[in-house]
């Protein structure tokens, strides 16, 4: 007799995350990623006591959409007993009338494949991965997650931006990005310290993309992404914010076509550009280039500048959250970022922030500084459950 379970696929711009669930409970079967995506990518998966679970001796992942294949293989040749019975996606760009999860159809998959253009390093491979889901499992019920969604509370002021008014109406706005990881923390911060939670939190999700928010009362207020996720920080291979000025100038007079500086901002840009090396940072850390080395002050920088931007936008700050690939693990990124902090009250305690414990700053610190690794995974498959469960009592 076969067991329900339902899988989760969190497709990144580089890297394919993906979790096995059982039908409730929020510990999973099994857990994976394939990491840079492309010929020298990897794929591992490993069940939930750790133990490597593996297939072929060589899988295939040389795109999003074959490096799910290939995770699903030995997902369910380790599970054989088990029956996908829902697939929940994260899906960047919900629009500006998506605010909450949503059941898949064909219907839906082309309303949102209508919104590539506004994320297309993302929502192609998301949609991708829908199709495959529905391919390898067509009984399962497919729901797409946004990550536009956490920030439709945003106010006006950061909502919009100064152009003729019937730009906005047309759904030329910020959007911000990062949502559902936003809303990991925003909950844990809730879990583990409930009256720090009703403050002003600063949350630095850095990874091969990046963002920083300002999150009040559980509440998105503020973010660096906008329209795209282009704006704001420089990321591994895309520009950050840039003065609209070099984009006429590219087009005018370098020539360049709209696909030309698309290409340009999204996949030659970031670090990979300023560096000429790579778009990870580990890679940039080990470099002795000094270009590696300048890439590396400019993305401190800019998350300086950004940091502060986000605490003005809420009136102040209690704490400073880092999470995503960077901010989880790369110590002395941390460091370097926080070591001109002390105007806002954040002092960090070097040996906590090697042990890369829970809370990273001293004593004295007038904000904390916290380290909280995100699981995007577990508030997909959180919000997969509870939606499926309400059109089942609704059909009832």
């Amino acid at each position: 007799m076969s067991r329900p379970a339902l899988l989760t696929i969190n497709a990144g711009s580089s890297s394919l995350k993906f979790a096995l669930f059982p039908a409730e409970g929020d510990q999973p079967l099994a857990s994976g990623l394939a990491d840079r995506i492309g010929p020298e990518g990897t794929l591992t998966v490993k069940a939930a006591d750790g133990t490597p679970l593996t297939g072929a001796a060589h899988p295939e992942i040389s795109s999003h959409a074959a490096a799910l294949r290939s995770a699903l293989t030995i997902l369910l040749a380790a599970f054989p007993d088990l029956e996908i019975t829902a697939v929940g996606h994260r899906v960047v760009h919900g629009g500006p009338d998506h605010a909450a999860p949503l059941l898949l159809d064909e219907a839906r998959i082309a309303e949102l494949a209508r919104l590539e253009p506004f994320a297309p390093l993302h929502q192609p491979h998301n949609l991708a991965g829908v199709r495959a889901a529905m391919e390898a499992f067509p009984r399962a019920a497919q729901v797409a997650c946004f990550d536009t969604a956490f920030h439709r509370s945003h106010p006006f002021v950061n909502d919009t931006f100064a152009l003729p008014r019937s730009y906005y109406e047309k759904g030329i706005r910020r959007y911000g990005f990062h949502g559902l990881s936003y809303e990991y923390i925003a909950g844990e911060i809730a879990r583990i310290a409930p009256r720090l939670a009703e403050g002003k939190l600063v949350v630095a999700h850095l990874g091969n993309g990046a963002s920083v928010c300002a999150i009040q009362n559980g509440k998105s207020v503020a973010s660096t992404m906008g329209f795209s996720a282009l704006d704001g920080l420089p990321m591994g291979t895309r520009s950050g914010q840039i003065d609209p000025g070099v984009i006429l100038y590219l087009m005018d007079q370098e020539g360049l076509s709209a696909a030309a500086i698309s290409d340009l901002l999204y996949k030659k840009s970031g670090l990979l550009g300023m560096s000429g090396l790579s778009n990870d940072m580990r890679v940039l850390e080990a470099a002795t280039d000094p270009r590696a080395a300048e890439a590396i002050d400019y993305f401190v920088f800019r998350v300086q500048r950004e940091i502060g931007a986000m605490a003005a936008a809420l009136g102040g700050i209690d704490a400073l959250v880092f999470c995503g690939g960077i901010g989880e693990n790369a110590r002395g990124i941390r460091a370097r970022i926080c070591s001109r902090m002390a105007w806002m009250g954040i002092e960090l305690d070097h040996a906590r922030n090697e042990a890369n414990t829970l809370i990273i700053s001293s004593e004295l610190s007038r904000a904390q500084v916290m380290v909280i690794r995100t699981n995007e995974e577990l508030v997909i498959a959180r919000a997969v459950r509870a939606l499926v469960n309400h059109s089942e009592r609704s059909a009832a």
